[in-house]
């Protein structure tokens, strides 16, 4: 999946005179977490986070009074604290190459170009919530591991035996164990009512199926 078919268009902007105050006041109006900052051409210049902004109100400057401390945040501007060297992707990006550049670079949001000009923004939460659709968790599936070698076929196999038994598979993933190289955690979710049927086939198979944690996978390893 790429950045343009999740990214979020409908922008809150704001320019870079824009005080602090007023920052704080439409992200908490938004329910936002950034504000993009524009110039009066709409370039793209900076970027501000309810935590960078919060962070200015937990500042030394917080022993002045409440009356103190809000007339002198209106006299500064996001100019003053904005990220200015911003990193941006495009709408043709992909989903997990736009969440490794913020794991990376630590930030939670990616604005979103095309042509020099600004389209959306993607972040963390954005991710992940594309995790979650991709694994297909729910209360109604049954998810279990299958741990397996790093080989040409082996999730064919796998699948093939489900596809035998007439079960459904609702979502897979792999990921490697970076404990045992060559090894792979095969997560498979299918639905709740055909789960210890899919268990059942994939152990009677010999394969190793997990069903909860366990500190130790050795035993579970395959040709154990």
């Amino acid at each position: 999946m790429h950045v343009g078919r999740i990214m979020r268009t409908d922008l809150v902007t704001i320019t870079p005179d824009t005080s602090l105050v007023k920052a704080k006041e439409i992200i908490a109006e938004k329910l936002i977490e950034h504000l993009l900052v524009v110039d009066k051409d709409g370039k793209l210049v900076g970027i501000v986070s309810d935590r960078d902004l919060k962070k200015t109100w937990a500042s030394p400057a917080t022993t002045l009074s409440a009356h103190e401390l809000n007339y002198l945040l209106k006299q500064l501007s996001v100019d003053t604290m904005m990220v200015k060297k911003i990193i941006t992707i495009t709408p043709g990006t992909t989903i997990e190459r736009a969440g490794r550049i913020m794991q990376e670079n630590r930030i939670s949001a990616l604005p979103v170009m095309e042509h020099d000009r600004l389209v959306g923004i993607i972040t963390t939460t954005d991710v992940m919530g594309v995790l979650l659709d991709a694994i297909g968790i729910n209360d109604k599936s049954t998810r279990f591991v299958v741990l397996m070698e790093d080989r040409v076929g082996m999730v064919a196999d796998v699948t093939r035996i489900l596809k035998e038994e007439q079960i459904n598979i609702r979502s897979l993933v792999t990921w490697p164990e970076k404990k045992y190289p060559g090894i792979y955690q095969l997560v498979l979710r299918v639905g709740a009512e055909d789960g210890k049927k899919a268990i059942s086939a994939l152990t009677e198979a010999g394969f190793k199926v997990l069903t909860e944690y366990v500190e130790d996978l050795g035993p579970y390893l395959p040709g154990k």
